[in-house]
């Protein structure tokens, strides 16, 4: 079993070598392929979840190298749970990419760049989950940085470039202060090994591993896009393409979340921050909630939702009791499947209507209604309605903020409940908008340019059907009888009949979120040893420092 351990990360690597070694040629291998790893890569993510349930922590010492000198990858139960529900998205979202044929625009380019960016992405994130030492950690978050920026800026147009610079200047302080954490925590401790880190951080003055502590917490708080280290993020997501964003608000995010609580629980014991992180809590939840209600563009509305119910996660971790971080992994896997889901859905608006704008939206529900329905139930997910399984995670982060007692306990359990309220109007908001009301009297014709990458095309000025903030770059349709017909070098256009497997994608998706619903009771009892494994900190220890 333990042998499974480092596949999630090899598997997508090499299938990334083959697909470069392939070339721009035989795209319909580069789907298989990728398809095909990414199946195989969650069918081991399952057998790991499995394993570490029932066996406690799977660990491999790369090379044989015990700690302080090699590589280990550890998958505990909470690793093996972000990691399979990791898989099950960002295989979903490779089937969404495909249908809308991302990898067309690849034709002029010396090499395909879609296919071996994402399975390095997909590394990169399995990595990170596995890590069981700060530098393997951070190797983890170089290779999702590198992989990031390719996917951000794909095509090349001025608004992901520009956001793409952000992200990545963000990034490399971040990552700058990270190497200094590690730094301070190997001159410490002599190591960097997170199980021998648990042991000596105690025999650590208290100001240096505060020091420590502080560096950790901005670094993956920054990952998490949490307040005030969060604005970064509505600026950067919305311009990638729809699977792009999706992937990354529903998953990218949610590595710094199980950073912070992989550190808070296993190096700094006794929740000695409870306080700083229940302030930050508030502020994500309120802060976040509060941008997106001024939004009117589908996108940035979305990414405001996503800073706010961080703050929900955060809450369980400062609360610190086996029931608040319980609480906090089931709501992590929820809202990594629901959030990307929705992004999905935000995808297929634009494909049908050119826009995500919504004051440029309408009667989507009586033209499209399988597309309406496709985002209202993840859209009522995250709002909390039960029996959901948003409404589940929020009840139990709840509950648990009720048995602590404490003042700035219930502060932030009535902070929930107003930010559960405005995601709601939000939601009900995007409906009315976009699918309830009237239809507009003028709607892009079908065949409306979205993106076009090929600069050679005369015709560049923007039509007024573009949709800015999406940073969609609208280019004329040329008329033919009465039909509109897209330049030929179009890579992504509108069409009034959205491709079946973009449709299928998003089904699966929203399938998947409701399943935790269905499987509420055996969820919330994985979370709940994984809060307890976490919290005991024993297990994880030995079983990496067993001889």
């Amino acid at each position: 079993m333990n042998a499974l351990v480092p596949l999630p990360v090899v598997l997508p690597l090499t299938a990334c070598g083959l697909s470069m070694f392939i070339g721009p040629r035989l795209r319909v291998l580069h789907r298989l392929i990728g398809i095909g790893v990414l199946a195989a890569v969650l069918a081991v993510d399952v057998v790991l979840l499995v394993g570490a349930d029932r066996d406690g922590p799977l660990v491999v010492h790369l090379g044989d190298f015990a700690p302080p000198l090699g590589v280990t990858l550890v998958a505990d139960r909470l690793a093996a749970l972000m990691l399979t529900v990791s898989g099950a998205v960002t295989l979903i979202v490779l089937i969404y990419a495909l249908g809308q044929d991302m990898v067309d625009r690849e034709e002029r380019a010396p090499i395909a760049v879609f296919h071996p960016a994402y399975l390095v992405l997909v590394a990169g994130v399995s990595l990170t989950f596995l890590a069981g030492d700060l530098v393997t950690l951070y190797v983890g978050f170089e290779i999702m940085l590198m992989a990031s920026f390719v996917l951000l800026t794909l095509g090349g147009t001025e608004p992901r470039l520009r956001a793409g610079s952000t992200y990545v200047v963000v990034s490399l302080v971040s990552s700058l202060v990270f190497l200094a954490g590690i730094a301070v925590a190997y001159a410490a401790c002599g190591t960097a090994n997170f199980a021998q880190l648990a042991v000596r951080l105690s025999d650590v003055p208290l100001g240096v591993r505060t020091l420590i502590e502080a560096l950790l917490l901005t670094v993956f708080g920054v990952k998490a896009a949490v307040f005030p280290v969060a604005a970064w993020l509505p600026d950067s997501y919305p311009t990638a393409p729809a699977p792009v964003t999706a992937v990354f608000a529903g998953l990218l995010t949610k590595v710094g979340v199980y950073s912070i609580v992989r550190a808070e629980t296993l190096f700094f014991p006794g929740n000695r921050l409870s306080t700083l992180l229940m302030a930050i809590a508030f502020a994500s939840l309120l802060i976040g909630i509060l941008g997106a209600v001024a939004q009117t563009d589908l996108k940035r509305l979305l990414s405001f939702t996503l800073v706010s119910h961080i703050g929900f996660m955060l809450y369980g971790l400062a609360l610190g009791s086996r029931g608040g971080i319980g609480g906090a992994i089931v709501y992590t896997a929820h809202h990594i499947t629901v959030q990307t889901t929705l992004f999905l859905a935000a995808g297929l608006l634009e494909r049908r209507y050119g826009s995500t704008d919504l004051t440029r939206l309408g009667g989507a529900a009586r033209t499209a209604p399988l597309l309406a329905a496709l985002w209202f139930v993840p859209a009522m997910n995250l709002a909390g309605i039960p029996p959901l399984s948003g409404f589940l995670g929020k009840l139990g982060l709840m509950q648990a903020g009720a048995a602590d007692g404490g003042v700035d306990a219930y502060v932030l359990l009535a902070a929930c409940a107003v930010a559960s309220l405005l995601t709601l109007y939000v939601m009900v908001k995007v409906w009315n908008l976009a699918f309830w009301r009237a239809t507009p009297s003028q709607l892009p014709l079908e065949g409306t340019v979205l993106e076009d990458t090929d600069d050679t095309d005369d015709t560049s000025d923007t039509a007024d059907t573009a949709d800015t903030n999406a940073s969609a770059d609208a280019r004329p349709v040329k008329s033919v009888g009465a039909v509109a017909v897209a330049p030929a070098s179009a890579s992504v256009r509108t069409t009034v009949r959205v491709p079946h497997v973009m449709i299928g994608a998003t089904v699966a998706a929203v399938l998947l979120g409701l399943s935790y619903t269905v499987l509420a009771t055996p969820l919330a009892g994985l979370a709940d040893r994984s809060a307890a494994e976490l919290l005991a900190r024993t297990p994880y220890v030995e079983a990496v420092l067993r001889p």
